[in-house]
């Protein structure tokens, strides 16, 4: 009764601004009638003409006037009805409810909310973009120090890449030189060294003595590049948990040595896993000897938002050019080889410098140890303190006993020489890298002031060069297929783990039940989490592995995308039952649901059905599941075998739909296969539900199609729908939808201009494609370098190419068919947030092709000169700016998941849905390397070219929004929630005929979305401690709170959330805890309401009981 007075109320309320605000207009619209005294006929007629001149002036100010009026009214009627929608689905504060009173299993109120006209935002949220900070004094931005230096490659000598390093024999005599000497191994992934019992027992002890210390702890040492930060948090926390279970070691220092560059976001991770130092090495030359002349290779990596400290992590940079022993020891990588003692004479290695290691013997350790000295106090003048750091390894080392003996043996007796000659002021021993670094900060603290002499550093370390031009933006684009395969698994992974989670909870409250297939489901999850762990290495999502072990990679991430598909369908199969005990699993039989795994691998010549399609189509039903958790409008597509289809609700109602043909060429259509796309509106993490049945009329609406071919022929063949081939193909080719208009060009079919209808304003935005060659010089472009021939060579197909446009009521599109690319722009016809932007897709096939890498660029009108801005990992923003300084190879850098150029008016922004090599070469364009085919390796370790090219779609959504100027940049809310749903797009599932009958209903974990800035990065189910391998009751809820520009338009944004200064209640009882579980967290206690900070990454236990 309490909540019906209050729709009353709101109504009457609503009633009377309405009634009030007309009554306003029809006043303000009143004319005043000017009388003036009549006076003669030429007087007459002037004073009447001045007259009408001033009523005309008069009645434009008003209708001015009243289409403000109207404007605000209408926000006033929106914001009253957000009002009433948030009492009616008892939303405040962000409570989405995920707890067992609020998982309401039932229908979900028929059409979602509309969208509000403005978008609720809280003003002290737009406060974080707004904030202008002053760095430290001793502050160093990666920005300013590629401003400072000239990139330069003098000779420095021995140390080839540096400078000459003296220093004076007194210099240690107040305080001895600390010597720490780790030796390390880098093994690439597949050593195992636990599998034998007595192993295991003996390295436990070492790990307890503190003598053996495992680093990162990752399931991977991971690229930090392309990997997006959900899969570089899955395979951190795959990692812990292993540690946890199997070895009981919590990992304090974070070690990569071989990634291709280095990613802030991976220093967050590890500093929000409770880490607290790290160590990284492949940076560019000259970073590196401009931070050795500072002596700031020592530092606090600190995140570009952060103000004060608390995303701190001590960081060690690696000085020199590799992390093998000659590049160690000091500046002389000739003599650092001669202290490599597993290349003494006689070894399988050698020293290429050709003198070779001595055996450490009472005649010759005196002088050893001068020599070794030496470099030790010359590398420790790059540092600030007297503490310096030795690592003592390579890849795949200390895999033998021999070299345990040889490298110990020698190196104590250098060290029991220096540590009992007081005169040389070293004390030297062997360490772990965690040793070290406590070393390391009990000195970097001033006495008596308590504040750290280390200076702070914050900033990315893209793009990585080793020498002369070698930049390694090769490996941003490389093995493009894959790259989309592993985004893909992403997507599959985290919605698997929400459904999977969601429905362990659902059990528990409705009885265990079990027939539910938990336990092998789990066992999938966690073989799909290594999976994705594994691809995310720094040799695999790269793209830089051989051959061999790139069929591998792409065989398990595919197995356990078709894995995750059953954890799926097993989930959702419960979820929607009505009666639970109606439920059965047999695994030798196929379930009684099956996604479409078309939608996710389709290449625009699909000849058959979905696996589990009728070849003859019968009433079906189809379980729509929306893994994002915003409540959500979308067009969900289907394959279908008859065009006479149509769509409704589980309750009836019609869904907007269309069908459209099947391509098996460009102009050929299939007559088995077509293909059904409508418009869904699924909650929150929930599922929905429709019928699809045969419509002899009043059906889903068929697509019209238009054909053009410049100067060819052109032939159609296809059935059941219209086609018109123009005779005058001159005329712009046009599609639109409620919120853009674009035209693009007769002869190519790509875009040339866009509008945005909301306000009227049109910009020149050209699509167009371009060749990069390989250079003649000796070095050419391989997997990891990018070594062009110079600027691009604008794409000119030898044949016209053939243009599609399809024009439908749910989606339009224009599809230009060249010789290398299938190139698609799509609009859909929605009011939801997919509408706002212009869907790209190209299949790009270059497999025949020399020594060629092909270009996507977008030119326009938006005036962002020599700057543009890239994500780095799918977490944050890092500014960008194209250095003439530079060459091009080095103003490409990594897009994970969207790059963007701006003016002060405007901003457009491309989303990818897979990671890609991006550039902004000249003011106003972006452009991303789609696909590279290289016949030769570039001497990097590979030994190959790249030649195992596929047919590859990649796909973009193009975002043009008016903004006003802001001190720093930030992605939009509609920009963050458009890459979330281009990445996690809903996911449908075809009900078996058998299972017609059963009784299902929607699932609606939520009361309602949660706020627009709260991402839900994952709810992972964590394994029991018991035998058996099973889930246990608890889950890890990761959420992300992210930092967003309110200097863009908040009206008809399409979006059905708010924002609530970061505040969330989703279960009745969580417990903070680190990132990856390891610890728990200050103030760690039960609590119910969760609040992050902007940017913020949290973990929390969660009760699924």
């Amino acid at each position: 009764m309490k909540l019906s007075r209050q729709f009353t109320v709101f109504g009457s309320a609503i009633f009377c601004v309405v009634i009030f605000s007309l009554y306003l207009m029809l006043d303000h619209l009143q004319l005043d009638h000017t009388k003036s005294p009549n006076n003669g006929g030429d007087k007459l007629q002037n004073v009447s003409f001045s007259i009408s001149l001033g009523q005309l002036s008069i009645l434009q100010d008003k209708i001015d006037r009243l289409e403000r009026l109207l404007s605000e009214n209408n926000e006033i009627i929106a914001n009253i009805r957000d009002s009433v929608i948030n009492l009616k689905e008892s939303v405040k504060d962000g409570r989405g409810g995920l707890d067992g009173g609020n998982m309401s299993q039932g229908p979900y109120l028929e059409l979602l909310a509309s969208p509000p006209l403005v978008l609720p935002i809280d003003s002290q949220d737009c406060q974080f973009a707004t904030r202008e900070f002053s760095k430290p004094a001793d502050g160093v931005q990666l920005l300013d120090v590629y401003d400072l230096l000239t990139f330069d490659n003098h000779d420095g000598g021995v140390w080839k890449q540096g400078f000459d390093i003296t220093y004076q024999e007194n210099e240690w005599d107040s305080e001895p030189l600390q010597v720490f000497v780790v030796p390390h191994s880098h093994n690439d992934p597949g050593k195992q060294f636990l599998h034998n019992r007595c192993c295991k027992m003996f390295i436990l002890d070492l790990f307890e003595q503190g003598q053996l210390e495992i680093t990162t702890g990752g399931w991977v040492m991971p690229d930090e590049a392309n990997s997006h930060y959900f899969a570089l948090i899955d395979q951190l926390l795959e990692g812990h948990q292993w540690l946890e279970r199997n070895v009981g070691v919590k990992p304090q220092t974070g070690w990569a040595v071989d990634p291709f560059g280095h990613s802030p976001t991976q220093a967050y991770l590890l500093k929000q896993a409770g880490l607290a130092n790290m160590l990284i090495q492949r940076v560019h030359y000259s970073v590196k000897k401009h931070f050795a002349s500072q002596k700031t290779l020592e530092f606090f990596w600190r995140q570009n938002w952060d103000p004060a400290s608390s995303t701190d992590i001590l960081c060690h940079m690696m000085p020199f050019y590799s992390y093998d022993v000659p590049h160690t020891c000091g500046p002389d990588p000739k003599i650092c080889c001669q202290f490599d003692f597993k290349r003494l004479p006689g070894g399988r290695v050698s020293c290429p410098w050709r003198v070779p290691p001595q055996p450490i013997t009472d005649g010759n350790v005196q002088q050893r140890v001068q020599m070794l000295l030496d470099q030790y106090r010359k590398k420790s003048k790059l540092f600030r303190t007297k503490v310096v750091m030795v690592p003592l390894g390579d890849d795949f080392r200390y895999a033998e006993a021999l070299e345990w003996d040889q490298q110990f043996q020698n190196y104590q007796k250098l060290f029991d020489y220096m540590n009992s000659h007081p005169e040389l002021h070293v004390k030297a021993q062997f360490g772990t890298i965690t040793d070290y670094f406590n070393a390391l900060r009990k000195s970097a603290i001033d006495p008596g002031h308590a504040s750290a002499s280390l200076p702070v550093v914050s900033g990315d370390f893209f793009t990585y060069a080793d020498r002369d031009d070698h930049y390694w933006s090769g490996y941003f684009t490389s093995r493009p297929f894959y790259k989309r395969l592993d985004r893909v698994l992403e997507s599959h992974l985290r919605a698997a783990e929400i459904l999977y989670s969601l429905t362990l909870a659902n059990i528990q409250r409705f009885g265990k039940l079990n027939d539910f297939p938990a336990v092998e489901n789990n066992r999938l999850l966690t073989e799909a989490r290594r999976n994705l762990g594994l691809f995310q290495h720094h040799d695999a999502i790269t793209g830089t592995g051989k051959d061999m072990v790139v069929i591998d990679y792409g065989t398990r991430l595919f197995h356990s995308i078709l894995n995750l598909n059953q954890v799926i369908v097993n989930s959702a199969h419960w979820l929607v039952l009505k009666d639970k005990s109606a439920y059965s699993h047999n695994p030798s039989k196929v379930d009684q649901f099956c996604l479409d795994m078309c939608l996710y691998f389709q290449t625009y010549q699909i000849k058959t059905l979905a696996a589990c399609t009728n070849r003859y189509f019968s009433p079906r039903s189809v379980v729509v599941y929306n893994p994002t958790e915003q409540d959500r409008t979308s067009v969900v597509t289907v394959y279908v075998n008859t065009p006479h289809v149509c769509v409704i609700t589980d309750h009836g109602h019609p869904v907007p739909a269309q069908v459209s043909a099947v391509w098996d060429d460009s102009t050929t259509a299939s007559t088995e296969a077509f293909q059904l796309s409508f418009v869904a509106q699924v909650p929150a993490l929930g599922l929905g539900l429709y019928q699809l049945s045969t419509a002899v009329s009043g059906g889903a609406e068929t697509a019209e199609y238009v054909f053009l071919r410049q100067g060819g022929e052109l032939s159609v063949n296809m059935k059941h729908f219209t086609v018109n081939i123009p005779q005058d193909a001159s005329t712009p080719l046009s599609i639109h939808n409620p919120h853009i208009q674009i035209w693009s060009s007769p002869t190519t079919g790509l875009m040339e201009r866009l509008k945005l209808k909301e306000n009227g304003s049109e910009h020149q935005i050209k699509v167009e494609f371009a060749w990069y060659g390989t250079t003649s010089n000796r070095d050419k472009s391989g997997a990891y370098l990018f070594l062009p021939d110079g600027e691009a060579k604008m794409y000119s197909p030898a044949r016209s190419p053939v243009i599609r446009v399809t024009k439908g009521s749910v989606f339009s599109e224009i599809t230009t068919t060249f010789d290398h690319v299938t190139h698609t722009l799509r609009l859909y016809n929605v009011q939801g947030v997919e509408g706002q932007a212009v869907e790209i897709c190209n299949l790009v096939d270059i497999r025949r092709e020399f020594n060629h890498e092909i270009a996507m660029r977008l030119a326009s009108d938006v005036d962002s000169k020599d700057r543009f801005f890239t994500d780095l990992n799918g977490f944050q923003i890092q500014p960008r700016r194209t250095m003439a300084k530079l060459p091009l190879q080095a103003n490409f850098y990594p897009m994970t998941s969207m790059a963007y150029i701006q003016d002060p008016g405007t901003r457009l922004t491309l989303l990818t849905a897979q990671s890609l090599g991006s550039a902004s070469l000249v003011s106003g364009q972006l452009e991303v390397i789609m696909d590279r085919r290289l016949n030769q390796d570039d001497n990097r370790g590979l030994g190959q070219g790249v030649l195992d090219n596929k047919v590859t779609p990649s796909t973009f959504r193009l975002l043009l929004e008016k903004r006003k100027p802001s001190p720093l940049s930030y992605p939009s809310l509609l920009s963050h929630v458009s890459s979330l749903y281009l990445n996690h797009p809903l996911i449908s599932m075809a009900v078996s005929t058998e299972a017609q009958s059963l009784s299902l209903s929607a699932f609606t974990p939520l009361a309602s979305s949660l706020p627009c800035d709260i991402h839900l990065v994952n709810l992972r189910s964590i394994q029991s401690k018991e035998d058996g391998g099973g889930p246990s009751d608890e889950a890890a809820l990761i959420l992300h709170r992210k930092g967003f520009d309110c200097a863009f338009s908040n009206r008809n944004t399409g979006l059905l959330c708010a924002t609530t200064q970061g505040k969330v209640n989703l279960f009745q009882s969580i417990i903070p805890v680190s990132l990856t579980l390891m610890h728990t967290t200050e103030g760690g206690s039960s609590k119910e309401e969760i609040r992050l900070k902007p940017m913020e990454i949290s973990t929390y236990r969660v009760q699924l009981t």
